[in-house]
């Protein structure tokens, strides 16, 4: 069964969200972005590293893709035949 929160019923085509998110030592990073907009949230990522004033680096950056990453395999495994799931 669908996790209601991250997939649209069907009879409506609102937007479907994700959530990112990072606590390092006294700094949040959260990002809410919606399904399709992942290649985006890559470009944030990588924005953020080259800013000097945030305490955001590579590893950051690799923690967070991971995340995205889990989350696309998370709907992918929604397409497969319950057999092969």
């Amino acid at each position: 069964m669908p996790d209601p929160v991250t997939q649209p019923s069907s009879n409506t085509q609102e937007p479907v969200f994700k959530t990112l998110s990072l606590v390092k030592g006294q700094h949040r990073f959260c990002f809410r972005y919606e399904v399709g907009d992942e290649p985006r949230v890559l470009d944030a990522l990588v924005e953020m590293v080259h800013r000097r004033e945030m305490p955001f680096d590579w590893f950051d950056a690799a923690v967070l893709s991971h995340q995205l990453g889990q989350h696309l395999a998370k709907e992918l495994m929604t397409y497969l035949p319950k057999k092969a799931a």
